[in-house]
């Protein structure tokens, strides 16, 4: 029985058939990794960023039919994050941005939404006004986390701070109603 096998064995050592397949599945093997973990990455990605969309949506929405209420920036943070559902750490890595709007002279919140690095001290109530009666708002919502695969495919692609972690944005805009 043994000396059947390394008969076996040595054969197989010995024979060149095959060759060609083993080096083009060395060569293919990689990219399909790199492509499975890049679609891993990117659908984990996609399910956030609607998440994230469906909360600020949401919120906004209970904030332009709740006419009269007086919402703070704790309210409408603990909202989005209820309303996102399955975001992880929401409250800790949640930031809002709330600035009202001229639609006479459009400039929009800055270009680059500034997410705080969570390695440096935080500032979580950057450009924050709650604005007047009849004025457009533009609200702007922007999650950190951690990447999945942060060593290949989107994860690897994705700007990090510091502490490896990655942001995502969503804007929404609403009207002060009368009170």
């Amino acid at each position: 029985m043994i000396t059947s096998m390394r008969n076996h064995l040595r054969r197989f050592r010995k024979s060149q058939d095959g060759g060609t397949l083993t080096l083009e599945f060395m060569i293919l093997t990689p990219m399909l990794i790199y492509a499975f973990f890049f679609g891993i990455e990117l659908s984990v990605y996609s399910i956030r960023q609607m998440q994230l969309d469906r909360g600020l949506e949401i919120t906004t929405r209970e904030v332009r039919l709740n006419t009269g209420m007086q919402f703070s920036h704790d309210d409408l943070k603990r909202a989005i994050c209820i309303n996102a559902g399955g975001i992880t750490d929401c409250d800790d890595n949640l930031v809002l941005e709330m600035a009202p709007v001229n639609l006479r002279e459009f400039t929009g919140l800055p270009e680059m939404t500034q997410c705080y690095d969570q390695s440096a001290p935080v500032n979580p109530q950057r450009g924050w006004s709650l604005g007047k009666q009849h004025e457009v708002m533009l609200l702007r919502a922007c999650y950190k986390f951690k990447p999945g695969f942060a060593f290949a495919g989107l994860g690897k692609k994705l700007l990090k701070d510091g502490d490896g972690n990655a942001m995502m944005a969503s804007m929404s805009t609403f009207v002060q109603e009368p009170r």
